[in-house]
């Protein structure tokens, strides 16, 4: 009985070594066709981009991702009044790997008479008077450009991000010192390379001018235009930073401090799909630009007047690049 066991035993063991085998060769047979075919997508879509043809696969997989212009609105915590102080238009081309960030002035005139205008004719101002919708549409009429998206972001929400990272190595245009004790809001930066963490990155984005009236340089752009130049090249000094290995067992963080920081109609689906571009994405090939016109004073208010017709050729060079390889 013994022998006869140790037969069967023998036996049993043949047949599962068989059944692994298989399963092993069919493995093997799927990792080969699967690599074919990330190879044959490199090579057809993405120049022999294998990272690329991975992300892409992925995506698809998680409900696929197309072409993208969202409006990114950053929304005053510091006053009752819902001002969007930052807008910009964002674009996304997952063919092409490329992403833009346009700036829209806050004061930006969208009113339907100049000699009429009072400060609820400020683009800041359309959010909390009129809606979301109100913005894009301004936005859409002032680039030519059709929005799919928006994403409402609480300022807090990028100096959490900051914290969570372990700061940004950012390179301070200028000194800052400003104070407004009604707005606790004291800004104390020396100018230079430096680490910037979450406290730091508010007084950063909130800078416009000193205490004494002196503010960033002509070159660089003054008080709004140098905030939102700032704002911009922090964003993207961000963004490299924490697209990085070392930041990956903290992406679950980031995600919840995103989520609960914003108000969006991208669909959690249509989030998580976006994230494996984020492997391919470059930020130092983020174009960064501000909408051009001239500043203003109209019934003792002060406005950005946009040139429309500029804007719209300045977006027609952007979005030739945007969406060549």
């Amino acid at each position: 009985m013994k022998v006869i066991d140790y037969i069967y035993k023998a036996k049993g063991v043949f047949i599962i070594l068989k059944i692994l085998k298989k399963l092993l060769i069919l493995i093997l047979v799927i990792f080969a066709i699967l690599c074919g075919v990330v190879y044959g997508i490199s090579q057809a879509k993405y120049d022999g981009d294998i990272k690329k043809a991975i992300a892409s696969m992925v995506s698809e997989t998680l409900g696929g991702v197309e072409t993208k212009y969202v409006l990114i609105m950053g929304v005053s915590e510091d006053i009752k009044t819902e001002l969007t102080d930052t807008i910009m238009l964002a674009g996304y081309n997952p063919d092409t790997a490329k992403a833009f960030l346009v700036s829209i002035p806050r004061d930006t005139f969208v009113g339907k008479s100049k000699s009429k205008a009072k400060a609820v004719d400020k683009i800041n101002a359309q959010y909390s008077n009129k809606g979301v919708e109100e913005t894009i549409s301004a936005v859409e009429n002032l680039t030519g450009v059709g929005i799919d998206d928006y994403i409402v972001v609480k300022t807090s929400m990028l100096v959490q991000i900051v914290d969570l990272i372990g700061g940004v190595e950012f390179d301070v245009p200028i000194n800052m010192n400003y104070d407004d004790p009604t707005q606790n809001l004291h800004i104390h930066l020396s100018k230079g390379l430096q680490t910037i963490d979450g406290d730091k990155a508010e007084q950063l984005l909130r800078f416009r001018h000193n205490k004494n009236g002196t503010s960033y340089s002509s070159d660089y752009g003054d008080n709004d235009f140098g905030r939102m130049r700032t704002q911009r090249e922090f964003m993207k000094a961000t963004a490299k930073q924490t697209l990085t290995l070392s930041n990956v067992p903290k992406i679950k963080d980031i995600i919840n401090t995103v989520s609960s920081n914003l108000i969006t109609d991208f669909s959690t689906k249509e989030m998580i799909a976006y994230v494996p571009q984020l492997a391919v994405f470059n930020a130092d090939t983020l174009v960064m630009e501000q909408i051009p016109g001239t500043t203003s004073m109209i019934n003792k208010i002060s406005f950005f007047l946009a040139d429309e017709d500029e804007t719209k050729e300045m977006m027609k060079t952007i979005l030739e690049d945007f969406n060549t390889k």
